[in-house]
């Protein structure tokens, strides 16, 4: 039954590829989402226990990251067909240089999209680190073509750049997995239970190296700084589908690899100096992110500097540990959905206004009020103001660090939210409330203005999920986020 959570969505997306009708392959794209989010349900409700050896299994950890990614999907899938069904078939003027182009075919993107579901959802279940490598790597191979959907200078050179920086990144990571085998001494296999039982035994140095190759490795896919350079431009240029599933969903199973990592240099004894690297790296990429998005005047690279940012913010509560920890589990929840619904509105944006630079958007709450409202509802969430989930998280994390006694943590944590909430208040503020201006017409179609279903209801949907969980957190709820963070290596 675990198995048809990867297999539902890679048969369906092996078979798009063959299909003709466009109808059928929309219907396709609906009906793997649908089923995915079935399997995984039934797998949460029934979970199987976790065999020993085994390759593939579902813990806390990996069953909050599997349920966050196919939420994301199912939003981004009912969003998917109605934008292809405006989108298929026509010619498009750039934004930005006003030269027009075409897109991928539709086949092609449909396919990838299930292929991307597929793999991601194997990062989850892996409980082997030679397996969660391979899966990750396959993410890579199947998403590039996604970022490069749009077929034109800018979109080929992000997707390049995805691929070579993220080569190099997973290139390390398997350098992280062939030192963690050397620390066994050929005694301890790949499997994350053989390695847990068995950390006390491990060669600490090799340890140590393997854990550093695992953070650079899997932190370069993740978009930790200074190993960030190919999210903005990869956010900026693909389609908003694609970007809230980079954002919400991907960068979550690269954190994954870390997580599985710091989990057996905790066993090991080791948990401190993990921590502290990701609590270093944590705080340096708030701080670059911070940096970047002062000052910019492109709001979807805006939202690409605000997912480096959050990765920073997960990587501090867990690298901090207990309280910290659980926090930072539903951190990455809130922030997924939160940035889903903040993307699905930019691409809205984008389409309507046909400027991805914020001076070119004034007063969207006049031409677009519900696009408007889910966007200043999105940015309050996401710069971590009541009463979203956001918020919730961001003080567990800051009631972790002060109860630790990290005061110096806490401070540069504080300094870093400040900063983006007020260099992000200063775009997105004039986008909505600013002198009117109304939108061009960058369709020649009538209907430019409108705002269909199939965008409004995905996107407020992840925005009442949001609003969920900053007012009422169920006890079961807190009680798995605290497991998952406990299996994740939290102290």
């Amino acid at each position: 039954m675990l198995l048809s959570i990867v297999a539902i969505p890679a048969v369906l997306g092996a078979a798009a590829f063959f299909i003709s009708s466009r109808r059928l392959r929309r219907a396709m794209l609906l009906l793997g989402s649908g089923g995915h989010v079935a399997a995984v349900a039934v797998n949460a409700v029934r979970p199987a226990a976790v065999e020993p050896g085994a390759w593939v299994g579902l813990d806390a950890t990996g069953l909050l990251f599997l349920a966050v990614t196919s939420i994301l999907f199912a939003a981004v899938a009912v969003y998917t067909a109605g934008y292809l069904g405006r989108e298929s078939g026509r010619i498009v003027n750039d934004a930005e240089e006003g030269f027009a182009f075409y897109n991928w075919p539709e086949a092609k993107f449909i396919g990838c999209l299930l292929l991307f579901l597929a793999t991601m959802s194997l990062v989850c279940i892996s409980r082997d680190l030679g397996l969660l490598w391979v899966a990750v790597e396959a993410t890579t191979l199947v998403s590039a073509p996604l970022i490069g959907f749009h077929r034109h200078h800018r979109s080929l050179e992000a997707t390049w750049k995805y691929l070579m920086i993220c080569s190099v990144g997973i290139a390390m990571a398997l350098l992280g997995n062939f030192f963690l085998a050397y620390a066994g001494h050929g005694q301890v296999h790949l499997n994350l239970d053989d390695l847990l039982s068995k950390a006390a035994g491990l060669d600490p140095l090799w340890l140590k190296a393997a854990f550093l190759m695992l953070l650079v490795g899997y932190g370069t896919k993740m978009g930790l700084a200074p190993m960030h350079t190919w999210l903005p431009d990869a956010h900026s240029e693909a389609p908003s589908m694609v970007s809230t599933l980079l954002s919400g969903t991907l960068l979550n199973c690269a954190f994954l690899g870390i997580l599985r990592g710091n989990s057996v240099l905790n066993a090991a004894g080791l948990g401190t100096f993990s921590g502290e690297l990701l609590v270093f790296f944590g705080l340096l990429s708030m701080s670059i992110a911070a940096v970047f998005i002062v000052g910019q005047v492109d709001y979807k690279r805006m939202l690409a500097y605000s997912s480096i940012e959050h990765m920073g913010i997960l990587s501090l509560g867990v690298g901090l540990g207990g309280l910290s920890g659980v926090g930072a589990m539903l951190h990455a929840a809130c922030h997924s959905l939160t940035k889903g619904m903040l993307f699905l509105c930019a691409g809205q944006l984008l389409h309507v206004y046909g400027a991805k630079t914020a001076a070119d958007v004034r007063h969207a709450l006049h031409s677009l009020p519900i696009t408007a409202f889910l966007w200043m509802a999105g940015f309050l969430a996401i710069t971590g103001s009541p009463p979203f989930g956001l918020f919730i998280s961001e003080l567990t994390i800051l009631k972790g660090a002060l109860e630790s006694g990290r005061w110096a943590v806490a401070a540069g944590y504080l300094a870093a939210l400040g900063i983006i909430f007020i260099a992000m208040a200063r775009v997105v503020l004039p986008m909505v409330f600013g002198s009117t201006r109304e939108p061009a017409a960058t369709t020649g179609d009538a209907s430019y203005a409108r705002e269909p279903r199939w965008f409004v209801i995905p996107a407020a949907s992840l925005g009442i999920g949001v609003v969920f969980l900053g007012l009422y957190m169920p006890p079961a709820i807190w009680d798995f986020l605290s497991r998952a963070a406990q299996l994740a290596g939290g102290r």
